[in-house]
């Protein structure tokens, strides 16, 4: 199983043990008071130990992948660890609130303990609501801001090795070329070299053919004169 394989893997245990701690956080432990709350407050600490364990090993897994699948896996990567990080600070406030009347009970009882009517209280129930979902879309926007942050880096530092890559490149093009111009050198030396062999070997011919005459000649005077 390669890497990338295995990181899925990972990720698929990251994602079960995110929706168990999440329900716990959510459903579990605001309905339930005493010991059982504490229980299921130990354990979704638990999961949240074993969800940082699976993190690290997705992040071992990284090493052993390819330069461009690791850009990619990173950033998921990095959700993650943002996912959880929220997970633990929603689990902090719900483990931090005491069992019994809660802040939204508190604000529909009123200052007096008096009952209100339903247009107040349906009222106030929104206004809470709408404030704790701003509060978290201002979380997420900053978990958002936070990975562009990292993502423009990371596009840097790509952008950055591409430079360096394009530099090596150009020099060996330019070494590629002077290497050329050298073998063109050598040729034309090569070349010259053969021609003034050969030239060489007609003077050398046109000699011996010229001593080869005159010792004939020479013969044949002593001989025939």
């Amino acid at each position: 199983m390669s890497g990338s394989e295995l990181f899925e893997s990972y990720e698929n245990d990251f994602s079960q043990i995110s929706a168990s701690i999440g329900n716990k956080i959510n459903k579990t432990i605001p309905s339930q008071a005493g010991e059982k709350r504490k229980a299921t407050t130990r354990a979704a600490e638990r999961e949240i130990e074993e969800a940082e364990e699976i993190i690290e090993q997705m992040e071992m897994e990284l090493l052993n992948t390819q330069q461009s699948t690791r850009t990619r896996l990173q950033a998921r990567l990095r959700g993650h660890k943002s996912d959880l990080e929220k997970l633990k600070r929603d689990l902090k406030r719900a483990s931090s609130r005491v069992s019994g009347p809660t802040d939204r009970e508190e604000l529909l009882a009123g200052t007096n303990g008096t009952d209100l009517d339903s247009a107040s209280m349906d009222q106030r129930a929104r206004l809470l609501t709408g404030t704790e979902t701003l509060a978290d879309s201002s979380r997420r926007l900053q978990d958002s801001h936070r990975i562009a942050l990292e993502t423009e880096t990371i596009g840097a530092n790509v952008l950055e090795d591409i430079r360096r890559q394009r530099e090596q490149i150009l020099h060996s093009r330019n070494t590629l070329m002077e290497a050329d111009s050298y073998i063109d050198k050598a040729q034309r030396t090569l070349k010259g070299m053969a021609r003034r062999m050969q030239t060489n070997r007609m003077i050398t011919a046109v000699i011996i053919i010229t001593l080869v005459a005159l010792i004939l000649f020479v013969l044949y005077v002593k001989l025939f004169k």
